[in-house]
């Protein structure tokens, strides 16, 4: 998958979830600061994240911004 590709679905996983517009969604979005994640959202998110591009996500915690999750999926689909 592209980064785009990637994007995009974490994109529509964040929407869906938060019920947010498309562009409240950029590459700089900060999963707390931003849409006021808390960590049982985040855990939500990463499971469907998980589920959806059939990975596992190892470090969870360094996930702070929708580029830091495009990088941790990209990261892991290349290991499959």
């Amino acid at each position: 998958m592209t980064d785009e590709e990637i994007f995009n679905k974490v994109q529509e996983i964040l929407v869906d979830q938060f019920d947010l517009d498309d562009d409240e969604v950029t590459l700089t979005t900060n999963l707390t600061d931003d849409i006021d994640a808390d960590s049982l959202d985040l855990f939500e998110v990463l499971n469907r994240v998980e589920d959806d591009f059939d990975i596992k996500l190892e470090v969870a915690e360094n996930i702070k911004t929708v580029q830091d999750l495009v990088n941790a999926i990209k990261e892991q689909e290349a290991k499959k």
